[in-house]
């Protein structure tokens, strides 16, 4: 049976129509008594999902006749590459490497051929990618319910523990996403990773994968690791040599990449010119550590030469930490001060390990003096610590963009027991971090309530100013949506704010690094919706409105046939019309001064309620006046105490701050605590459009035109179906940018929904309708849409709309 060409038996024994929707790769070593059983579990939680099984086997038993024998029997394809002892290069990671290679689907899932990793599980994993647009999830025997029990021993989980403490300390940045880097178990998508530059050695290939490519968008599954089924483990001492190589390997690799993209960045001569500066406070350094040194050796004669060393040692690098601060890189610097000083330190007792055996040799082997054998080691070092403090600790490549996902994501997935479809988004087991308590009786009580019609009904123990306009005494208990005060989130403090979902019951909760001080929420995806946000969140309403309830008022209104879409809303002679722009356009502006200047009926500002057959209802929430804005405030209309504060308000809350405020999103922050405190200290300068000036304020119309305005060159036409949708799109998107919402919405489940299924269907009410609306562009460089629009409509267009 084998091809006598390649030694390999043939990867096509079942032909294929269709290429599948997912690769699952599973390399083998002598798993004969694992194959029946393996395949018998896939197949069940498989379903009908069209999957194909492809084993790498570096087998010297029977496996490869198991593995032919049970995929000229099964209904799924089962796929076999046998690599012989000549050609299993790169030991278990080039296995899955090879069978990566070989994948036909747009998303692999990698796992172990011993049932250590559940295949009801293992399926899953591409299925929470895909619902949450990531390049990789990891299953993970450190977050949630997750254990490794099934390593048996005291001492594997001493082995695995230490294994994953060193991998996490050598790349803290590179890894922060990962809680257990040494899984065996991930699903990835395959054009998301480049294979040419990994270079396995060895049992850990997810962690050179995360390693070389830093930019992945990663999210994590708790997993129980089971009992291995038959055989035994393949850990030894010298897997164990190869794994500290291979993590030697991969750091040298990396700093070649920092060095050189620091050198290249930064120019030869002024690269030069901050080696020279580092050599000069380098010399610096070797006089106070030679100062000490000397110092200890007569103070304290009795005191051995290498703890004297290790003393100098510390002394100098505090100084050499803080004249490369103010003399080597005086400018803007990556990060903070303290992570740069726990590096700087990092980098100088790395060397300090390597300069002890070198010093000791110098000293006993060769007779050497003390201080000459300490001069001669810090000079032989000196290069490889200025490269490496450029690269990774103040230059350029250290300076580079953040990891695209600063916030962990972990996703607690239920795995069904009758092996159920397998490769779908989580459907919606409790281990979130909930409310820490009860609610007490006097707790229950909502006193502001709101109903938005068509959308839903909200109680609240938060007031919301942005839903003012649908105060509703009179609701009862019993709303769509409830917002809750009490404390939440994990008691002790984290690294990392962390987004976890869980699906049974469909649940989300955020937590930040400040533990319960956090501004923390949970948000229950039942009937009713319970959004309960800790105290210090809740001192921010227009955070807990802006950033967790207008997210899920979103897809509440999806559930209910419409949709929110970020646009205003007016009524001109009769025609009702949308105009919609990227944030920060002038949008508000516009819709002022048609308001004051053409006599249009005010619906929204912001955010339209839209039903597919055109109608739209109104939504008037408080409208922002930021910089650009208060040309079309009159001045007689605010005191002279607002237009003092509106000075620093509207600068803060313009398009400028909100980019700073992104900026800072990508970076980890408690983001969430940084923006409540700021909008409780600097309010956001909004008021309500009657506020500003005489208005008539109409409950609903029927829309049929659409403008989207712009800036730039004067200009007009007409814009297709395909385009107008696709801006108007763009636009709501753009205006849910500020996190947690693109980790929040994924895990929203409404229903029967899912988050795919929600935004499919508010596609479809978008699609419809703008069947009926004539859709034009307009762009202007001198915010002059105000006149623009009126004169696009024209005289027969309203004409025609008074007399329909």
């Amino acid at each position: 049976m084998f091809d006598n060409a390649s030694g390999h038996l043939p990867l096509e024994t079942v032909s294929h129509t269709s290429p599948p929707e997912l690769t699952v790769v599973v390399p083998t070593r002598n798993e004969s008594g694992n194959i029946g059983p393996l395949l018998d579990r896939v197949k069940a939680a498989a379903g009908p999902r069209r999957i194909e099984v492809l084993f790498v086997d570096d087998s010297d038993d029977d496996t490869p006749e198991k593995v032919l024998a049970r995929s000229l029997a099964e209904r799924l394809p089962v796929r076999l590459l046998h690599r012989e002892r000549g050609d299993r290069t790169g030991g278990l990671g080039g296995a899955v490497v090879a069978g990566l290679r070989e994948a036909r689907a747009d998303w692999a899932v990698v796992m172990d051929g011993d049932l250590q990793h559940p295949p009801e599980l293992a399926l899953r994993l591409a299925g929470v990618g895909r619902s949450r647009d990531l390049d990789l999830v990891a299953a993970s025997r450190h977050v949630g319910g997750g254990d490794a029990g099934g390593l048996g021993t005291t001492t594997r989980h001493a082995v695995s523990g230490g294994a994953t403490a060193v991998a996490k300390t050598m790349f803290p940045r590179r890894l922060a996403q990962l809680s257990d880097p040494m899984s065996g178990m991930f699903a990835l998508r395959t054009a998301a990773i480049d294979l040419d530059r990994l270079e396995p050695h060895g049992f850990k290939i997810l962690m050179e994968i995360v390693v070389r490519n830093p930019r992945l968008r990663v999210a994590e599954v708790p997993f129980s690791m089971q009992p291995r089924h038959t055989g035994q483990s393949k850990a030894s001492l010298a897997e164990g040599a190869r794994f500290t190589g291979h993590l030697a390997r991969l750091r040298l690799a990396v700093l070649a990449r920092q060095v050189a993209r620091s050198a290249e960045s930064a120019g030869p001569r002024q690269w030069l010119l901050r080696a020279f500066l580092f050599g000069l406070v380098g010399a610096s350094g070797l006089l106070v550590n030679t100062a000490v040194l000397m110092l200890l050796g007569i103070q304290a004669p009795r005191l051995h030469y290498l703890i004297a060393a290790v003393l100098a040692t510390e002394a100098s690098t505090a100084w050499l930490f803080l004249l490369t601060e103010r003399l080597v890189f005086p400018g803007a610097k990556p990060g903070t001060r303290r992570g740069r000083a726990v590096r700087f330190f990092l980098l100088n007792h790395i060397a300090l390990l390597a300069r002890l055996p070198l010093l000791a040799l110098l000293v006993e082997a060769l007779g050497m003096n003390v201080v000459w054998a300490n001069l001669i080691t810090l000079l032989l070092l000196f290069a490889v610590r200025f490269l490496v403090a450029d690269a990774a600790i103040y230059g350029t490549a250290a300076a580079a963009a953040p990891p695209r996902e600063p916030m962990k994501i972990v996703v607690d997935v239920s795995v069904p027991p009758d092996g159920a479809a397998a490769d779908t988004a989580p459907a919606p087991t409790p281990r979130v971090a909930a409310p820490r308590t009860a609610a007490r009786p006097g707790q229950r009580y909502l006193p502001y309530r709101y109903e938005i019609p068509d959308v839903a009904t909200v109680g609240s123990q938060v007031r919301l100013p942005e839903l003012e306009y649908f105060r509703a005494q009179y609701l009862g208990h019993d709303t769509d949506i409830q917002v809750r005060i009490q404390p939440t989130g994990t008691a002790m403090p984290r690294t990392r704010a962390t987004m976890t979902q869980t699906t049974t019951p469909p649940s989300v909760a955020y937590s930040e690094h400040l533990g319960r001080l956090g501004a923390n929420f949970h948000v229950q995806l039942g009937e009713p919706i319970v959004v309960t946000v800790a105290p210090p969140l809740a001192h921010s309403p227009h955070v807990v409105y802006t950033n967790i309830l207008e997210a899920l008022l979103r897809f509440v209104a999806v559930s209910r046939g419409v949709m929110l879409l970020h646009s205003a809303c007016l009524e001109l002679d009769g025609l009702g019309m949308l105009i919609s722009a990227e944030t920060d356009t002038g949008k508000t502006g516009t819709v002022l001064r048609l308001v004051r200047e053409r006599g249009a009926r005010f619906l929204s500002d912001d955010m339209t309620i839209l039903h597919p057959d055109g109608r739209v209802g109104c939504f008037p929430k408080p409208l922002t006046i930021s910089h650009h804005t208060l040309r079309a405030v009159g001045s007689d209309e605010l005191s002279r105490r607002e237009w003092r504060r509106l000075q620093l308000q509207s600068r803060l809350h313009s398009k400028e701050g909100r980019q700073f405020a992104m900026l800072l999103s990508r970076l980890n922050i408690p983001i969430m605590g940084v923006n409540a405190l700021t909008q409780r200290l600097v309010p956001p300068p909004k008021y309500t459009v009657d506020r500003l000036l005489p208005c008539t304020i109409v409950p609903s119309t029927v829309v049929s035109e659409l403008f989207l305005i712009s800036r730039g060159a004067h200009g007009a036409g007409e814009l297709s179906r395909a385009d107008a949708m696709r801006n108007l799109l763009a636009n709501t998107e753009d205006a849910y940018q500020f996190p947690p919402f693109r980790q929040l919405a994924p895990s929203v489940v409404i229903g029967a929904d899912d988050h795919l299924a929600l935004r499919r269907k508010e596609h479809a009410i978008l699609a419809s309708a703008l069947d009926g609306l004539r859709c034009r562009w307009i762009s202007t460089p001198d915010f002059t849409w105000a006149d623009e629009i009126p004169r696009a409509l024209g005289a027969p267009a309203v004409a025609a709309a008074r007399a329909g």
